[in-house]
């Protein structure tokens, strides 16, 4: 029997999110674990002790390939290391979050270093520049402000409010403007902005209208 949605995030909802963190880069890739801990210790700071604990026993009961088949156990993704040798690198992975509780090591606050970071932090955001700001922008509203009205008139208040804390959040950090084309471009855009308009001037001024 296929894990339950409630089972898998009870057993592995957090180790899937440390593991996903480095997706894209290499298994020890220092950057995105320290992204991942900046995000937790600046939002969830108790999801780092339950990922160590869902890391650790993943590690010492790894799945035999039956129960991966039937879909009983969650099947870690590939990070670009032998199979042979995930079961240490959970076990280090789970160190290094036990030793950011124990000593209070929490990464100095800064903009997101990767993809998973980004997203991580700015949830709603990627949802409006991915969904309604892909490619496919041009075909399905004409241009940005028609796709950014269908946006606002079809979600939910509470998620509007997100949106605009999260772009004033975005405003906020120390970014030139090329940083800004890195962030909406990190965060699903697929179009330009509107002309004349930068990446930056128009999150502002998207900012300005949801709020």
């Amino acid at each position: 029997m296929s894990l339950r949605p409630f089972e898998h995030d009870q057993k592995y909802g957090e180790l899937d999110q440390v593991v996903r963190a480095h997706l894209g880069r290499s298994a020890d890739d220092e950057e995105a674990l320290r992204a991942y801990l900046r995000h937790c210790w600046r939002n969830r700071p108790w999801a780092i002790a339950t990922a160590a604990h869902q890391l650790r026993e993943y590690a010492r009961t790894p799945p035999g390939r039956l129960r991966l088949r039937l879909g009983e156990f969650y099947p870690v993704p590939d990070v670009g290391i032998p199979d042979s040798e995930i079961q240490d690198w959970l076990l280090r992975l789970a160190d290094r979050l036990s030793s950011s509780i124990d000593n209070g090591e929490a990464p100095t606050p800064a903009t997101p270093s990767t993809h998973w970071e980004w997203h991580a932090r700015f949830p709603e955001l990627s949802q409006l520049l991915g969904g309604w700001f892909s490619q496919n922008m041009v075909d399905e509203f004409g241009d940005h402000d028609v796709a950014l009205q269908d946006y606002l008139e079809g979600t939910d208040p509470g998620l509007i409010a997100q949106l605009a804390g999260e772009l004033h959040d975005l405003l906020a950090l120390p970014l030139e403007e090329s940083d800004y084309v890195t962030a909406v471009a990190a965060l699903g855009m697929e179009v330009d902005p509107p002309e004349p308009l930068s990446a930056g001037a128009w999150l502002a001024e998207v900012a300005a209208r949801v709020s």
